[in-house]
């Protein structure tokens, strides 16, 4: 039962449009630093800081430090086979 639940979880954090977009751009790119991804998006970084961390409850992104910066990438290796395969 929690592998569902877990399954549901990525997939309702996959359904916003912009935590799409962000994990789209981060599987395209390797990854991106929170900075990059505001102003790709052209979004507050209050938003972003938002969408970031249901994807990072989701399991499906990790944060980590590079230098002063905060980077992302995709860490779901299903998640990554599931988009391209819809690609």
């Amino acid at each position: 039962m929690q592998d569902i639940k877990n399954t549901v979880n990525v997939f309702k954090a996959l359904a916003h449009e912009t935590r799409l977009s962000i994990v789209l751009g981060l599987i395209k790119g390797n990854e991106c630093n929170v900075s990059r991804i505001i102003e790709s998006l052209n979004l507050p970084q209050s938003t972003i800081s938002k969408h970031l961390n249901v994807l990072r409850t989701a399991g499906i992104i990790e944060g980590y430090r590079k230098s002063n910066m905060i980077c992302y990438k995709v860490v779901n290796e299903a998640v990554v086979n599931l988009i391209k395969n819809i690609e």
